[in-house]
Protein backbone atom coordinates (compact mmCIF):
# COMPACT_ATOMS: atom_id res chain seq x y z
CA UNK A 1 0.00 0.00 0.00
CA UNK A 2 2.65 2.67 0.78
CA UNK A 3 4.01 2.66 -3.05
CA UNK A 4 0.48 3.49 -4.23
CA UNK A 5 0.74 6.27 -2.11
CA UNK A 6 4.21 7.20 -3.38
CA UNK A 7 2.96 6.92 -7.11
CA UNK A 8 0.04 9.11 -6.78
CA UNK A 9 1.79 11.30 -4.21
CA UNK A 10 4.51 11.68 -7.40
CA UNK A 11 1.20 11.70 -9.97
CA UNK A 12 -0.51 14.80 -7.88
CA UNK A 13 3.22 16.62 -7.18
CA UNK A 14 4.16 16.74 -11.44
CA UNK A 15 0.05 18.05 -11.64
CA UNK A 16 0.60 20.41 -9.57
CA UNK A 17 4.10 21.71 -11.01
CA UNK A 18 2.41 21.35 -14.46
CA UNK A 19 -0.62 23.88 -13.29
CA UNK A 20 2.24 26.50 -11.91
CA UNK A 21 4.19 25.56 -15.13
CA UNK A 22 0.95 26.74 -17.05
CA UNK A 23 0.26 30.26 -14.52
CA UNK A 24 3.28 31.22 -15.92
CA UNK A 25 1.17 32.04 -19.25
CA UNK A 26 -2.02 32.79 -17.26
CA UNK A 27 -0.55 35.17 -14.33
CA UNK A 28 2.94 35.99 -15.56
CA UNK A 29 2.63 39.28 -13.17
CA UNK A 30 2.24 36.56 -10.51
CA UNK A 31 6.01 35.42 -10.92
CA UNK A 32 7.68 38.94 -11.98
CA UNK A 33 9.00 39.29 -8.10
CA UNK A 34 10.69 35.76 -7.66
CA UNK A 35 12.06 35.72 -11.58
CA UNK A 36 13.92 38.83 -11.36
CA UNK A 37 16.88 38.32 -8.99
CA UNK A 38 17.93 35.43 -11.03
CA UNK A 39 16.58 36.98 -14.26
CA UNK A 40 16.91 40.27 -13.81
CA UNK A 41 17.05 41.22 -17.95
CA UNK A 42 13.97 39.62 -20.64
CA UNK A 43 12.63 38.98 -17.31
CA UNK A 44 8.91 38.29 -19.27
CA UNK A 45 10.79 35.94 -21.58
CA UNK A 46 12.28 33.83 -18.98
CA UNK A 47 9.05 33.94 -17.03
CA UNK A 48 7.51 31.88 -20.06
CA UNK A 49 10.38 30.04 -20.64
CA UNK A 50 10.46 28.20 -16.95
CA UNK A 51 6.75 27.98 -17.67
CA UNK A 52 7.68 25.74 -20.36
CA UNK A 53 10.01 24.02 -18.39
CA UNK A 54 7.72 23.42 -15.40
CA UNK A 55 5.00 22.07 -17.60
CA UNK A 56 6.94 19.68 -19.14
CA UNK A 57 9.03 18.76 -16.12
CA UNK A 58 5.64 17.84 -14.30
CA UNK A 59 3.55 16.27 -16.83
CA UNK A 60 6.98 13.90 -17.07
CA UNK A 61 6.62 13.47 -13.28
CA UNK A 62 3.08 12.58 -13.51
CA UNK A 63 3.06 9.84 -15.99
CA UNK A 64 4.57 6.88 -14.51
CA UNK A 65 6.82 5.79 -17.60
CA UNK A 66 8.27 9.39 -17.97
CA UNK A 67 8.51 9.72 -14.04
CA UNK A 68 12.72 9.10 -14.34
CA UNK A 69 13.57 11.21 -17.15
CA UNK A 70 11.20 13.55 -14.69
CA UNK A 71 13.06 13.38 -11.76
CA UNK A 72 16.59 14.07 -13.91
CA UNK A 73 14.88 17.35 -15.50
CA UNK A 74 13.68 18.53 -12.40
CA UNK A 75 17.83 18.22 -10.95
CA UNK A 76 18.37 19.57 -13.93
CA UNK A 77 16.28 22.49 -13.89
CA UNK A 78 16.75 23.26 -10.12
CA UNK A 79 20.51 23.36 -10.65
CA UNK A 80 19.65 25.95 -13.35
CA UNK A 81 17.88 28.03 -11.58
CA UNK A 82 20.38 28.29 -8.72
CA UNK A 83 23.72 29.34 -10.52
CA UNK A 84 21.57 31.75 -12.26
CA UNK A 85 20.68 33.04 -9.10
CA UNK A 86 23.92 32.98 -7.83
CA UNK A 87 25.73 34.17 -10.86
CA UNK A 88 23.59 37.81 -10.58
CA UNK A 89 23.88 38.10 -7.25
Amino acid sequence: MPQQQDKRAAKLTGLALAGTGLAHFARPQLFEPITVPAFPQNTRRHIYTNGSIETLVGLALAGRKTRKLGVAGLLGYLAYLAGNTVRKR
